[in-house]
């Protein structure tokens, strides 16, 4: 049982490299790169739409929106595509990776901006 999620989650973190991966290819339709882009940022921000901490709900969001972006940007590639970049992301997933501490910290920033933000228009709306 323990081997099987293993090898989802091996799968799904190849699907969502390889996803990234093919984000930069003119070749992928305009709709496909939206949903592809939109995927890829859920599945790297460290913020989810549901937090963690809310039981059975909190999973669930990572459990569903996820494998489900996953899919439909999969499908929505061109098969050739996937193909391609699916063996680009297995050759770069065996080699050892660093920790990208800038593009986490970009990340966090741009969550803070937007959460600044809608707390401003929060309270500008009680004015």
């Amino acid at each position: 049982m323990m081997r099987k999620w293993k090898e989802l989650v091996r799968k799904l973190k190849e699907d969502i490299y390889t996803l990234y991966l093919a984000s930069g290819d003119p070749r992928i339709p305009f709709m496909a790169k939206v949903v592809l882009v939109l995927t890829v940022a859920y599945a790297f921000s460290p913020i989810d739409l549901i937090p963690d901490f809310i039981p059975v709900l909190g999973y669930l969001d990572d459990m569903l929106l996820l494998p489900l972006g996953i899919w439909l940007s999969i499908k929505m590639l061109p098969d050739d595509t996937v193909h391609e970049y699916r063996q680009k992301a297995r050759q770069q997933l065996e080699r050892p990776q660093k920790t990208n501490y800038t593009m986490a910290i970009v990340i966090v920033a741009i969550w803070l901006l937007i959460g600044y933000g809608a707390y401003h228009m929060y309270i500008s709306s009680f004015k």
